[in-house]
C-alpha cells in the first residue's frame, strides 16, 4: 500500500500483483450501510473475491447452517476482448498500474497502461457506491487506443450470479429479463428466508455500437462490439440498483411494485451524468466529514490518514437506515464471520456513534431491543432466565447464530468446536453496558424510559438465575464460561465477566429503586413485566455475595480462577512475527490454555471501562503482568492497550500500540485483510485518539476531559456530542480550550479531579 502525505484523503495500490487482490479488496471497498461491495477488478483473476453485500438479509445455505449475509449476483465485472485477445493484466505489460480510494468521497479509480503484441491501450476504470442515493451505484471506463491502428472491442456485461460465499449459493435463479429495451434485471430470491432481489443494469456508450443479449443459468450479459480508431477513446458507463424485499423505504414489496421502482429511478436519473451523481454522493459524504473533524499535526503523516480511514469506513458499513440491523465483524466488505453482529459494537464501534452521531447510535442500541425475543430465546434453551444475548448475532429475532464446529486442530486433525456460541456470556453484560453509555452519553430520556430500561433489566435478570452458589464460601460465582480472553475456555469466574456482571446487577437494583420512588408510571410498566418486587428479592439476596476476584499479594487480580497457576511462555518471537496466529503454528487451543497466554485485553479492559474500580497502582501493576503475556492477536486487543497505557503516562508505548494498531489494515502484511477489514479496530482508531490522547471518558456516568498527547503530536483538534450539545476541543501538551454554542445548557465535566462548567469557551492549562 502506499500513502502520500501530499494527499491524507488517499489510499493507493502502485504497481499490480495478482497474489495480493484481497488487500485491496477489503480496504478500498465500498459502500454507504445499506450495500457494501469489495473493490474487486472488472476483469476476472484466479483468487479474486467479488463480494458484494445487503444489510440484513442474512439466509442459511442448509437448515443445518447458520445464516449469513449472501453474496448479491455481481455487478461489476466486465469482460474485454481486443482484436480476439482476452484482456488480463496476468500477461502483457502493465505501466503505471494505480489503484487508489478517495475516502472524501468514496471513489474508486483504477488507471494502467497494458500493452499486449500491437496493442497498447489506456484504461480509467472509476467506481462509486452512491451515499446519496442508498440503492445505486455507479462505474465509468475512460478507454483509449493509443496503438497504431484500430482495434476491434468486443465487451461482455451485465450480472453475474455464478458467485457465491466460499461455495455457498444462497440464491435460486429468479426471473430475468430486459426492460424498457435497456435494462437488465435479475430477480434470484435467497433460499430460505425468501428475500426477492430485484437487481438492475444499464450500459451507457458515447459512440455507436452493435449489442446482443445473453443469459444463462444465474446470469444475464450483454454483448457489445465496436472498432476504436487509433488516438481515440470512448466512455462506457455502467450504472446498477440492487432492491429487495427487505427494504424500509418502499411500500409495495410484491416483485412487480419492485421492477418498476427500480427502473423508474434509473429513468430519472438518465438526465444526471456520472460527474453529477458523484457529486451528490460526495456532499452527503461532506456532511459526515464536517461533523466533528480531527486534525492531528504529528511528525508522522500517517496518524491524520487513519482517522480518515476508520470513519470512512464504519460509514460505509453503519445501517444507518434501518434499525433492524447492526455492523458485523468485517462490515461489510468480506465474508468473515458471516455478517454477524458481535460485542465488537458495544464495546469499540459504538462509542465513536454515540459521540459523534447519535442518530445512528441509537438505530444500534434500537436493534439489541428488538433482538429482547432472540436473547430470551437464548437464556430459555439454557435453562435461564430472563436476557441472554447472542455471542453472533444476525436477524434480532434469531438468537444465536455462531457455527458449531471450525477450523481442524493442528494436533488431532479433528474439527475443533466453537464454544463461544454456548459459554462466552460476558456479551450480555456488554450490551447492557453499551445501552447505559449510549443514555448517559446522549440523554435520550425518550429511549431510556421506552427501550433502554427493558434491556437492563432484562440482562440483570439472566445473571441472577446464571449465578451459582457455592456453600463453601458462601458466595455466588459464574463457572464455565469464555472471558475476553478466547484462550481459554471452560474457566471459572473470569474476571471481565464476574464483575461486569456485578455492576449490572448491582445498577438495576439502584434503578428500580429510583423508578419506584421518582417514576411510579414507569415503575408500573415496568413491574407488569417482570414482577419487580420478586425480582429485587431475587437480586438483592445475590449481589452482594457474587465472587470479584481479588488482586493477589502481588496487586494482580487473578484472569480466571485457574490463569495465574499456569504455565509462562515467552511470547517474544510470536509477537514479533507478520500476521496473527502463528502461535497455532506450534500449539493447539488446549495446549494453550494450559499457559499464562491472553488473547487479547481481559483484565485490562475491565480497568479500562471501569477505571473507576481500581487506582493507578493496581492498574500498572496488571498492565506490566499481562501485556508481556498477550499475543494482541485479536484486532480488539491494540487499541485498549493504547488508551490505557497513556493513561499511565506510558505515551512511549503507547504510540507503539497506536501504530500497531493502525497497521491493522493500513499495513504492508498484504494478507491481513482478506476476510475483510476489521471493524472493532476501526472503532478504536477513533477511541485511541479522543479517548486516549484526547482524554474524553465517561467515568461512573460522569464527563472527563484529560488530553494527553504523545511527543510526536504537537496539536490535536476533535469534537463530540454530549447530552446534545456539540463541544469542539483544542490541545497541546500545555493546555485545552473547549468551546461550545453559547445558546445551549452548560455542561459539567471532571478535569484532574476539579469540576468545570463549559458555558460557551474554556481554557484549562493541562
Amino acid at each position: 500500500m502506499h500513502y502520500d502525505k501530499e494527499n491524507l484523503w488517499q489510499i493507493e495500490q502502485q504497481g499490480f500483483d495478482e497474489q495480493l487482490l484481497g488487500k485491496t479488496e477489503a480496504v478500498m471497498a465500498l459502500g454507504n450501510g445499506y450495500l457494501g461491495t469489495r473493490s474487486s477488478e472488472e476483469e476476472t483473476y484466479i483468487g479474486e473475491t467479488r463480494d458484494t453485500f445487503v444489510a440484513g438479509t442474512f439466509n442459511s445455505f442448509d437448515e443445518n447452517e447458520v445464516t449469513e449475509l449472501p453474496n448479491v449476483p455481481d455487478m461489476w465485472g466486465m469482460e474485454f476482448s481486443f482484436d480476439g485477445q482476452r484482456f488480463s493484466l496476468s500477461h502483457g505489460v502493465v505501466r503505471d498500474y494505480s489503484k487508489r480510494l478517495n475516502l472524501k468521497n468514496g471513489e474508486l479509480i483504477r488507471t494502467f497502461i497494458w500493452e499486449f503484441e500491437h496493442l497498447k491501450l489506456k484504461f480509467e476504470f472509476r467506481r462509486f457506491v452512491s451515499k446519496n442515493r442508498r440503492h445505486l451505484l455507479f462505474s465509468h471506463l475512460q478507454l483509449t487506443n493509443l496503438s497504431e491502428r484500430a482495434v476491434n472491442v468486443k465487451m461482455r456485461s451485465g450480472i453475474n450470479g455464478q458467485v457465491s460465499n466460499e461455495g455457498s449459493q444462497h440464491f435460486t435463479d429468479g426471473e430475468k429479463g430486459l426492460m424498457d429495451g435497456k435494462f437488465i434485471q435479475m430477480m434470484p430470491v435467497t433460499t430460505h428466508s425468501r428475500i426477492q432481489f430485484v437487481q438492475t443494469v444499464e450500459h451507457k456508450f458515447d459512440k455507436i455500437i452493435s449489442e446482443r443479449p445473453e443469459t444463462g443459468r444465474r446470469s444475464f450479459f450483454m454483448n457489445y462490439s465496436f472498432e476504436l480508431a487509433a488516438g481515440s477513446d470512448v466512455s462506457i458507463e455502467k450504472r446498477g440498483s440492487i432492491y429487495t424485499s427487505n427494504d424500509n423505504d418502499i411500500e409495495n414489496h410484491e416483485l412487480s411494485a419492485i421492477r418498476e421502482v427500480a427502473v423508474q429511478e434509473l429513468h430519472e436519473i438518465d438526465v444526471l451524468s456520472y460527474e453529477e451523481l458523484l457529486s451528490e454522493s460526495q456532499y452527503a459524504w461532506e456532511k459526515i466529514w464536517s461533523k466533528h473533524p480531527i486534525e492531528i499535526e504529528s511528525e508522522n503523516f500517517r496518524d491524520q490518514l487513519a482517522i480518515r480511514f476508520a470513519k470512512y469506513h464504519l460509514h460505509a458499513m453503519a445501517p444507518s437506515h434501518d434499525e433492524r440491523m447492526n455492523i458485523g465483524a468485517k462490515g461489510l466488505s468480506g465474508e468473515g464471520y458471516k455478517g454477524h453482529a458481535f460485542w465488537d459494537t458495544e464495546v469499540f464501534m459504538l462509542p465513536y456513534f454515540n459521540f459523534t452521531h447519535p442518530d445512528i447510535a441509537k438505530k444500534l442500541v434500537t436493534y439489541r431491543y428488538l433482538g429482547l425475543d432472540g436473547a430470551h430465546k437464548k437464556a430459555a434453551s439454557n435453562g435461564y432466565e430472563g436476557a441472554q444475548y447472542p455471542w453472533e448475532a444476525a436477524n434480532p429475532a434469531d438468537g444465536e447464530v455462531t457455527p458449531v464446529w471450525g477450523a481442524a486442530d493442528i494436533v488431532t486433525g479433528q474439527a475443533t468446536k466453537i464454544w463461544s456460541g454456548f459459554i462466552e456470556q460476558h456479551i450480555t453484560s456488554d450490551v447492557a453496558f453499551g445501552v447505559k453509555q449510549y443514555i448517559d452519553v446522549t440523554g435520550d430520556d425518550e429511549f431510556e424510559v421506552e427501550k433502554g430500561y427493558e434491556i437492563l433489566i432484562d440482562t440483570a435478570k439472566f445473571w441472577a438465575s446464571r449465578l451459582e452458589y457455592n456453600v463453601a464460601t458462601d458466595q455466588y460465582e459464574i463457572r464455565d464460561v469464555i472471558g475476553p480472553d478466547e484462550y481459554k475456555e471452560h474457566v471459572n469466574n473470569n474476571s471481565y465477566t464476574n464483575y461486569t456482571a456485578h455492576w449490572n446487577v448491582a445498577y438495576v437494583l439502584k434503578l428500580i429503586a429510583h423508578l419506584e420512588a421518582s417514576e411510579p408510571e414507569v415503575y408500573a410498566r415496568l413491574d407488569a413485566k417482570f414482577d419487580l418486587s420478586v425480582l429485587t428479592e431475587k437480586l438483592s439476596a445475590k449481589v452482594d455475595k457474587i465472587f470479584l476476584p481479588k488482586a493477589t499479594v502481588d496487586g494482580i487480580i487473578p484472569q480466571d480462577d485457574s490463569y495465574l497457576s499456569k504455565k509462562i511462555l515467552d511470547l517474544r518471537k510470536y509477537k514479533e512475527s507478520d500476521g496473527v496466529d502463528s502461535l497455532f503454528h506450534e500449539y493447539n487451543l488446549e495446549q494453550v490454555n494450559q499457559m499464562q497466554i491472553t488473547k487479547q485485553a481481559d483484565v485490562l479492559l475491565l480497568m479500562l471501562l471501569f477505571e473507576d474500580l481500581f487506582d493507578r497502582e493496581q492498574k500498572l501493576k496488571n498492565f506490566d503482568y499481562y501485556e508481556p503475556k498477550t499475543t494482541h492477536d485479536s484486532s480488539l486487543s491494540l487499541s485498549t492497550h493504547a488508551i490505557l497505557s497513556a493513561d499511565l503516562g506510558k505515551l512511549e508505548q503507547s504510540y507503539d500500540f497506536f501504530n500497531q494498531a493502525i497497521n491493522i489494515d493500513m499495513g504492508e502484511y498484504m494478507k491481513s485483510s482478506d476476510a475483510g477489514i476489521h471493524a472493532a479496530s476501526l472503532g478504536g482508531i477513533w477511541q485511541m485518539i479522543v479517548f486516549g490522547y484526547g482524554g474524553v471518558r465517561m467515568v461512573n456516568s460522569k464527563l472527563r476531559i484529560e488530553p494527553h498527547l504523545p511527543k510526536e503530536w504537537s496539536h490535536l483538534e476533535y469534537g463530540f456530542d454530549y447530552q446534545g450539545e456539540e463541544i469542539s476541543v483544542s490541545a497541546d501538551r500545555n493546555q485545552m480550550t473547549l468551546t461550545k454554542p453559547d445558546d445551549g445548557h452548560e455542561i459539567h465535566f471532571l478535569n484532574n479531579n476539579q469540576v468545570y462548567t463549559l458555558k460557551n469557551q474554556l481554557t484549562i492549562s493541562i
